[in-house]
């Protein structure tokens, strides 16, 4: 079983090098958060790193019994709320039934009442499965609705008008898409404004919570722009560095960036990459494989 201890200034950060050094993907790993990091942002003093455990999968149908364990406790939790439901109107019947006709005013609330448990009774069974509270509930507590409601929050704060669309994949992790006015202030040079809300939205979703959701980011298609982008320059500096037979280095990125280096040249002949240097520093080495010269 492979497994790797990956320390970096976030969370994500750490996760990203972990997947850069097993080489996988991230459904092909299990995570373990040991540490969440110091509270410290923006790399205060005294911040601590963010340290968490990627484990290879061996059994790839691990997803799809933890997903109906997961189904079989929301059933449970559905079969609950309605007998939640149910209980109140019990006693709701006896009161009606049990006063003495004192006067005919009395009387004619009880005629008023009576038409209104009847109807409740005909119509319990739909307005139950309309109807239940806890399920909205359910949703918003839900990483996709965590991170929806806070980024709604947060770009209001910022005088943004723009709409928050967030879901889940197959995998589990959670995509949030930004719409509206132009969001240039939203993305920020080269992403970081787009990065640091990620990695906010990631703290709040994951909060308290056990295991480790991703979230992604995304706003007029940056995501892919910048993907493109990147293994454009891959191409480009990996020809640079077979023709000098020079190592090329980059300029420092983040570990989601590194990967999309490493998974471009991966199977580039007549080159390698690795990383070198230490957070929010650290950068690729593209290297010629045979005959190259120190630089």
């Amino acid at each position: 079983m492979r497994t790797y201890e990956a320390e970096a200034r976030t969370v994500e950060e750490a996760i990203n090098l972990g997947l850069e050094k097993l080489g996988a993907s991230i459904g092909e790993v299990d995570i373990q958060v040991i540490h969440e990091g110091s509270k410290g942002l923006f790399g205060f003093f005294g911040s601590r790193q963010a340290k968490v455990k990627l484990t290879i999968k061996q059994d790839e149908n691990l997803p799809d019994a933890a997903r109906a364990i997961f189904q079989d406790a929301l059933g449970n939790d559905e079969e609950e709320q309605d007998e939640a439901v149910q209980v109140p109107k019990v006693p709701e019947q006896k009161p009606a039934e049990k006063p003495a006709v004192k006067s005919a005013e009395k009387t004619k609330e009880k005629r008023e009442k009576k038409p209104r448990v009847q109807r409740a009774k005909k119509q319990q069974k739909p307005e139950k499965t309309q109807e239940v509270k806890p399920a909205v509930q359910r949703d918003i507590e839900s990483p996709e609705g965590i991170a929806q409601a806070f980024l709604q929050e947060v770009t209001k704060l910022m005088g943004l008008d723009v709409s928050v669309h967030s879901s889940r994949n197959e995998e589990g992790n959670v995509q949030v898409v930004f719409q509206g006015d132009p969001q240039g202030i939203l993305i920020g040079r080269r992403g970081e404004t787009l990065d640091a809300l990620q990695y906010l939205t990631s703290l709040q979703v994951n909060r308290g919570g056990e295991g480790y959701t991703r979230v992604t980011l995304d706003s007029e298609g940056y995501r892919a722009k910048r993907e493109d982008s990147l293994m454009r320059l891959a191409n480009r500096m990996a020809n640079r560095a077979k023709k000098t037979r020079r190592k090329v280095r980059l300029e420092p990125m983040n570990p989601y960036e590194r990967r999309i280096i490493h998974t471009t040249l991966q199977k580039v002949e007549g080159v390698t990459t690795y990383s070198e240097g230490e957070e929010p520093y650290r950068k690729i080495v593209i290297s010629p494989d045979e005959g190259a010269k120190k630089d």
